[in-house]
């Protein structure tokens, strides 16, 4: 493609029209900077690197001025340096890709033994032009087994005159020799107000106008690779005709529209379904994927929680303006169950969407099943508006038999009533030497014997304990070798024998899990049975009472007023 000005010029893309050639116009990665700067001063450059970081974050272009850097030579002779203002004599070749002694490699299709072999090879001959042999491997991780064992004793007393540098998005899949070997250097994604700066000035320089919203959209998509971003500001200005806009980087990313998204979030946050379906088809009507549309309320429900727990987060440079002011006015405005619920709803729909056949069709009814819950009242505000009803007929009747280990008619009492824990770990201390049944399972999950705990609780029945003997029945296909394994591991716990029989009675004592069980059935028939819960049931049809474990005092019956109900009510569709 011709430029205006010159319509011979192919036309570069921006990513290469303005690839960085010096430290000084790299990106974003100041800290890597001083590093190496510390060491060129100090004399102390390493002999091999390996720089990693996700794509396009400039781990490549790095590599470049790094030998760059090494072969550094003007007229006083060659010397490494990073102040690379004045091109040298191998500069222009080295960055371009063609100096004969700076090699590239891609390990990804390059990844057999035989390739290493080769490089091993030309480490043997001194350097034709230039004061280093440099071997850049891209994507390094992909080289196998064999290759990296190949490369080791090359890396490991590598001539004077070689420098290695390796670059990956994978660095757990490096094995440790290697890296062990080389100088590590993290590339950090690009923070959105250092690519918004610098697309500005870029574009400033190219003579584009640009709106901020644009930028900010085209940073955001750009998860902080500036190859992505100055790949999508070359979209964008060709989809705009000239200039970057809003409008033409909304439909070119497929985007909805945020204010609308906000606008969209309100309503569902408002118990609007009607009002949130039809955004939701204009929206799509638009263009929007259903997919975005639940993805972006997604990052706007995300926005919001940040900006309640951090109120700083409402300054990030890449906000539009009504994300800044109406994400901070919902912040204050809504609760944090509210938003995590929310979160869990889209995160889930997003899967749904995937695997429908009709994605709008699913989308619709995720908004459904959000705005319905994002208008459910709190625990607090149930309990409160249930109480309301009247004591009459919040208190048992004087027919209904009261369910132990509680009070009366409280809200909290029926949503939380106390009960002594069934599970003897529960309360049991780990004792050397177990005077009853209890504390030796206690004494079992201390020595994180798994095997032995889970058989002490789920296939013995015990029948009698005593220190040093235990009588025991074994439910029905349980292993027998637990007798002995469990009169072993006794042995060796406490320092002295034990027996362990198993009884010739038939026993009905329950194992402990059974027990427990058992306990769960009962705690769960009291709740049910409690006038607070019925109307709690009565007021969300299709819910159910779903157990947790052993209840625990509500704020009404003890000082623990910071713990939740172990009892929570969940709808048959969830």
């Amino acid at each position: 493609m011709a430029t205006p000005d010159n319509p011979a010029a192919p036309y570069q893309v921006l990513a290469r029209k303005y690839r960085p050639a010096s430290f000084e116009s790299l990106v974003g990665q100041d800290a890597m900077v001083r590093t190496l700067a510390n060491a060129f001063r100090s004399g102390r450059i390493h002999h091999a690197f390996i720089l990693t970081g996700v794509r396009g974050v400039g781990k490549t272009t790095t590599a470049r001025i790094l030998a760059r850097a090494f072969n550094y030579a003007d007229d006083s002779g060659a010397h490494p340096t990073l102040d690379l203002s004045i091109e040298g004599v191998h500069c222009a070749e080295i960055i371009a890709g063609t100096h004969v002694d700076v090699m590239e490699m891609d390990a990804a299709s390059n990844t057999g033994i035989d390739a290493i072999r080769e490089i091993n090879a030309m480490t043997r001959t001194p350097p034709m032009a230039a004061p280093y042999k440099v071997f850049i491997i891209d994507e390094v991780h992909m080289l196998s087994t064999s290759a990296f064992n190949g490369l080791l004793k090359t890396l490991e007393e590598p001539p004077p005159y070689v420098k290695f540098i390796f670059a990956t998005t994978e660095i757990r899949k490096v094995p440790v020799t290697i890296l062990s070997r080389c100088q590590r250097f993290d590339l950090r994604r690009i923070a959105p107000e250092t690519m918004t700066e610098y697309l500005s000035g870029l574009l400033e320089r190219e003579s584009i106008a640009a709106q901020p919203e644009a930028l900010a959209m085209i940073v955001r998509a750009g998860e902080g690779s500036v190859r992505d971003c100055l790949s999508l500001t070359d979209q964008a200005i060709a989809h705009g005709d000239g200039e970057v806009t809003a409008e033409a980087v909304r439909d070119m990313l497929g985007l909805a529209d945020r204010a609308r998204v906000i606008d969209l979030f309100e309503k569902l946050m408002g118990g609007d379904i009607a009002g949130a379906l039809g955004d939701t088809r204009h929206l799509y009507d638009t263009g929007a994927d259903p997919t975005t549309i639940i993805a972006d309320l997604a990052e706007f429900t995300h926005l919001v929680t940040r900006i309640k727990i951090v109120p700083a987060a409402a300054d990030d440079p890449v906000l539009t303006p009504d994300e800044r002011t109406r994400g901070a006015d919902f912040a204050g405005r809504l609760g944090i169950r509210i938003l995590t619920r929310s979160w869990q709803i889209l995160s889930r729909g997003l899967v749904e969407i995937a695997q429908a056949a009709n994605g709008l069709q699913a989308a619709e009814m995720v908004l459904v099943r959000l705005a319905h819950a994002a208008d459910l009242p709190s625990p607090e505000d149930l309990i409160e508006k249930l109480t309301a009803r009247g004591a009459d007929e919040a208190a048992p009747r004087p027919d209904m038999p009261r369910p132990s280990g509680g009070g009366g008619g409280n809200g909290g009492q029926a949503l939380a009533r106390a009960h002594p824990a069934s599970a003897p770990m529960a309360t049991a201390q780990a004792l050397p030497m177990p005077t009853s049944y209890e504390q030796l399972v206690a004494l079992a999950a201390e020595k994180r014997d798994i095997l032995v705990k889970h058989a002490l609780e789920s296939d013995i029945r015990p029948v009698s304990f005593e220190p040093g003997r235990i009588e025991i029945s074994l439910v029905e296909g349980a292993n027998q070798a637990i007798v002995s394994t469990l009169s072993g591991r006794l042995k060796d716990w406490t320092g002295r024998p034990w027996m362990v029989t198993i009884s010739a009675r038939k026993v009905e004592t329950p194992t402990l899990r059974e027990q427990r069980e058992a306990d769960a059935r009962t705690e769960q028939d009291q709740a049910l049975s409690d006038p607070l819960v019925k109307a709690a049931l009565e007021m969300f049809p299709g819910s159910e009472i779903v157990y947790a474990g052993p209840v625990r005092r509500s704020a009404a019956d003890d000082t623990e007023t910071d713990q939740d109900p172990d009892y929570s009510l969940e709808e048959e569709d969830d």
